[in-house]
């Protein structure tokens, strides 16, 4: 197996399980960690996988995303702690907006009950999940072309519906946040419903396991300094947190 050969198979690999990990790859490609080390490298600076202590999980791309189907089965245990904090910093809101994707789902379930809201959310997932619970929470599902992948609305319905409202929190979500690049996803049509969700919240926090940092997608459709909160898990670096609070958000790590 040549090295071009090697490399595509470790990013097959990777995007079919979620993550890679260097002594299984090479023992399953007959190779020396230490090459496997390098493919890893390699594939890292052509953007296509970010690299993890003894191992690398894909980078999503305008040429692959990740279902929502399988964001369920990775980091789960995080994701459930990330939401339970995200949930916490509702405050007085009345209103919200809930991202799609599996952590916005969550945090959607771990809002109080106990007290009349109104979440709108693009997510034909989370709209479900509430809309099944008995409290007295309203919600409002937006409208357009559900993506199958991630079973959530986009394109110019989804942000005309959205463009009509005052919401005072939104929960975002984003396949990649960065320092020098900001919040990122791979298809402009999701850009543009989180781009209108930015617009129309008074307050925004960013709820999101460690892995979302440092990745760069090709949409961006927000900066760093507009969230007032960033919360994620314990596996990114105090230091690295420290980076992105100096860029104006409180940084959580839970």
């Amino acid at each position: 197996m040549s090295a071009e050969e090697r490399r595509r198979e470790i990013v097959r690999a990777a995007r079919r399980a979620g993550s890679v990990d260097v002594t299984a790859l090479a023992t399953e490609l007959g190779v020396a960690k230490e090459t496997v080390r390098r493919d890893l490298r390699a594939l890292e600076d052509h953007g296509l996988v970010r690299r993890t202590h003894g191992g690398a999980h894909p980078v999503e791309s305008a040429g692959f995303e990740t279902t929502l189907a399988h964001r369920t089965t990775m980091h789960v245990p995080e994701k459930r702690r990330i939401a339970a904090a995200a949930a916490d910093l509702l405050g007085d809101a009345e209103t919200v907006f809930v991202d799609e994707g599996f952590t916005p789902q969550l945090i959607a379930e771990a809002l109080p009950t106990d007290r009349p809201l109104t979440v709108l959310t693009a997510s034909l997932a989370t709209a479900n999940t509430l809309a099944e619970a008995e409290n007295d929470t309203t919600v409002l599902l937006l409208g357009g072309r559900v993506r199958p992948g991630t079973l959530a609305t986009v394109d110019h319905w989804t942000a005309r519906m959205l463009s009509g409202f005052v919401v005072d929190l939104a929960y975002i979500g984003a396949n990649g946040i960065s320092r020098e690049h900001g919040l990122t996803t791979p298809d402009p049509a999701v850009s543009e419903v989180k781009r209108q969700a930015m617009r129309a919240a008074r307050r925004h926090v960013f709820a999101g396991i460690h892995t979302k940092f440092g990745a760069v997608s090709f949409c961006r459709f927000a900066h760093i300094g507009e969230f007032e909160t960033i919360v994620t898990d314990t596996q990114l670096p105090a230091a690295e947190a420290q980076r992105y609070a100096l860029r104006g958000p409180q940084v959580l790590r839970v």
